[in-house]
């Protein structure tokens, strides 16, 4: 459905639908079960109301996102992946930030417009999904125009993402392991690529490959993420293969290098150092073997 047909009571039909399930929590693949909405708490630690670590203009995204004049990020607090080599962890693991109403929520991404901003990011949504939901009404009502893009750690469910049909202009997934293995054994997610799958199918089912203006700025579309990994614990080409064969060979990927040892990644040998640029290089080879051809700078 176009962005511009929905309207306030298709969004807020939508979003008492996925504030329903936080009675009995299926927001996420994790599918924890606890009442969120009585104050218990599963894996992600999230409750009822979105935590909001920090938001503002920020130029360090991709410059399809960035531009001239930054994105609009709001990173939320908590996080429904517990990776050991997280560089976030203040906010993802330990939950910085205040509690916020959906009208605060809202008036945030206005403000994120009223700036400048080419976008509004959400960053780590997949936990507040019906938050989310309730704060685009007012929102959108409030003169919200600009793209809204969802970024997510990729470990989200379909029947969530298609509550998010026609809202979202911009999915980017960061597709972390090509392994349920490997993922379990590093973001205490089971079967994370087993899910991943077919979110990222249901994501670019609705957007697309990624569109750019202009500008160079991205509109619409599905902009993927893949963080290199020593030792190619990420299953790099594994990853490129999906994206190439059942998702499209078109599709705009990030392949980052910025991996360093965080968190609790010393704990592991096998995480305590950098890539090298040879893994970097062995990495953007196998996308392009496998058939991607569009690449962020």
């Amino acid at each position: 459905m176009p962005f511009q047909e929905l309207n306030r009571d298709e969004i807020n039909r939508r979003a008492e639908k996925a504030r329903d399930m936080l009675g009995k929590c299926a927001i996420c693949p994790h599918g924890c079960g606890v009442n969120r909405l009585a104050g218990e708490t599963g894996f992600c630690r999230a409750g009822g109301r979105a935590v909001i670590s920090s938001y503002g203009r920020h130029t360090g995204e991709e410059r399809v996102l960035t531009g001239i004049r930054g994105s609009g990020t709001i990173f939320f607090g908590y996080c429904n992946l517990a990776c050991e080599f997280c560089q976030n962890y203040e906010i993802s693991h330990g939950g910085e930030g205040e509690e916020v109403s959906a009208g605060e929520l809202a008036g945030i991404m206005l403000e994120m417009q009223r700036l400048g901003c080419h976008n509004v990011n959400l960053v780590s949504p997949s936990h507040y999904v019906p938050q989310i939901l309730q704060a685009l009404a007012p929102a959108l009502e409030g003169g919200l125009r600009v793209p809204i893009v969802y970024n997510t750690g990729g470990y989200d469910a379909v029947p969530m993402l298609r509550l998010l049909e026609g809202l979202v202009d911009i999915y980017m997934p960061d597709i972390k392991f090509g392994a349920d293995q490997t993922a379990a054994n590093y973001t205490g997610a089971p079967r994370y690529f087993s899910a991943v799958r077919p979110a990222v199918r249901e994501m670019h089912r609705q957007v697309g490959d990624l569109q750019l203006d202009d500008r160079g700025l991205a509109v619409r579309g599905l902009l993927v993420r893949h963080l290199v990994m020593p030792g190619g614990l990420a299953g790099t080409a594994e990853v490129m293969r999906f994206l190439a064969e059942e998702v499209s060979p078109d599709t705009f990927v990030n392949v980052m290098a910025q991996y360093h040892p965080a968190h609790r990644a010393l704990k592991h040998p096998e995480l305590s150092r950098r890539v090298t640029g040879r893994e970097c290089r062995e990495a953007v080879k196998s996308a392009r073997e496998a058939g991607l051809h569009r690449f962020a700078e």
